[in-house]
């Protein structure tokens, strides 16, 4: 009998230690520099198919959101609380994570090679705060997409979306369903150059270990990692804090009710193979059943709590490596794009790391440093889900009367 076949996030994973390490070694420091292109090479297929997702993801998310919320008065409170508290996160994050990360030391000479090596493209995130605001608003779409201007794109997307959502539905079906098919084939290709990521990876990697150290290399990613993971327990225990007081739910039947759900994120980095478990935990709780049929399914399509948190972590870790200044404007920019692609984050492993390409290259990261942070999303996905759950179980506690 055949032995299994390691998943493809074994291999990327291996594939990073393996680069790091080989990477380090002097005598192939020339042979790293001859790879780069490759690892280059797969980045830039992934950004290809990473505007068009984006925007057919955004558009089927808000119209099917909107439609949803049609529903009632739950809906809207439901939506209303998501983006209470996403920016909530968003806030929250920005404010620790430039503080955090002065403890991770710096190597200005391994930074220095790795800006000089990197594709860092012009950005606006030094404008002034007013300018910033004014380039939010494409006075020519067309030109946005081709100069990938992402944010102004994505404010014509929503405002795009939104109106499309308010047309009678013989009319926004058939425009739905190209959005639809775009966005499925996207996702064809995206899962075909996701497939060699190992490859692309270890070409990442092997730059990565020859600019900066091996040593270095390795205490900037696991510091990255180790503050994902604390940051995401506080939140989690905050949310606790949260369904006990605006839910009014005792704390040790909170803790019980969701535990199986988190249960099955955690180990299946799924929140959708979760919804079972939240659904049953709901009527232990004895939650109403609008709570558990409508507010749980629709805060596990469309509300992920951790992706402003760790956007902002990624993008702080980035920068931190590189050592390139962020504007404060460009920390907003992360948070604002968390909070607007939150509905609109694929289905698939890393899809949240996936759709920030453009974002770093709206704030000047290197886009390729985005392939290191997949390689290496494992263990923080299993605690992002676990908080999604969490926040899911929260968001429908708190919006619940308790059945009697």
């Amino acid at each position: 009998m055949r032995g299994k076949l390691p998943s493809t996030g074994a291999l990327t994973l291996s594939a990073l230690v393996a680069g790091i390490l080989l990477g380090a070694i002097p005598r192939l420091h020339q042979a790293a520099l001859d790879l780069e292109p490759l690892g280059t090479l797969w980045m830039n297929g992934l950004r290809m198919t990473v505007l068009p997702l984006i925007v057919s993801l955004l558009v089927v998310g808000v119209v099917s959101a909107t439609s949803a919320a049609q529903v009632g008065k739950l809906g809207a409170r439901a939506f209303g609380l998501f983006l209470a508290m996403l920016i909530a996160a968003g806030l929250f994050t920005a404010l620790i994570a430039p503080w955090a990360f002065e403890f991770l030391p710096a190597d200005p000479e391994g930074a220095a090679r790795l800006r000089a090596g990197a594709r860092l493209e012009p950005t606006t995130a030094d404008l002034s705060f007013v300018a910033w605001v004014l380039s939010l608003v494409p006075t020519n779409p067309v030109k946005a997409v081709a100069d990938n201007a992402t944010l102004p794109t994505l404010v014509f997307t929503l405002l795009f979306a939104f109106a499309l959502a308010r047309l009678e539905p013989a009319l926004k079906a058939p425009a739905l369903r190209v959005f639809e098919s775009v966005s499925q084939a996207m996702l064809v290709m995206v899962k075909w150059v996701l497939a060699l990521a190992p490859v692309g990876v270890f070409a990442l990697a092997f730059v990565l270990g020859a600019k900066l150290g091996a040593t270095d290399a390795g205490k900037a990613l696991a510091y990255y990692v180790g503050l994902v993971i604390v940051l995401h327990i506080i939140t989690g225990a905050l949310l606790y804090a949260v369904a006990v007081t605006a839910g009014r739910m005792p704390l040790g039947e909170f803790a019980r009710g969701v535990f199986p759900s988190q249960a099955v994120a955690f180990t299946t980095r799924s929140s959708l193979a979760s919804l079972p478990a939240l659904v049953e935990g709901g009527r232990q709780l004895r939650l109403s059943p609008e709570a558990t049929g409508f507010v749980l399914p629709l805060a596990v399509a469309s509300f992920k709590l951790t992706s402003p948190i760790y956007w902002t972590l990624g993008a702080m870790c980035v920068a931190r490596i590189y050592g390139i200044e962020l504007a404060p404007t460009a920390l907003l920019q992360v948070a604002l794009f968390a909070v607007l692609l939150n509905a609109a984050t694929p289905g698939i492993p890393s899809g949240g790391l996936l759709i920030q390409a453009p974002l770093y290259a709206d704030i000047g990261l290197p886009v390729e440093a985005l392939g290191i942070l997949i390689a290496i999303d494992t263990i923080p996905d299993m605690f992002k889900t676990a908080l999604n759950v969490t926040a899911d179980m929260t968001v429908a506690v708190i919006l619940s009367p308790r059945a009697t």
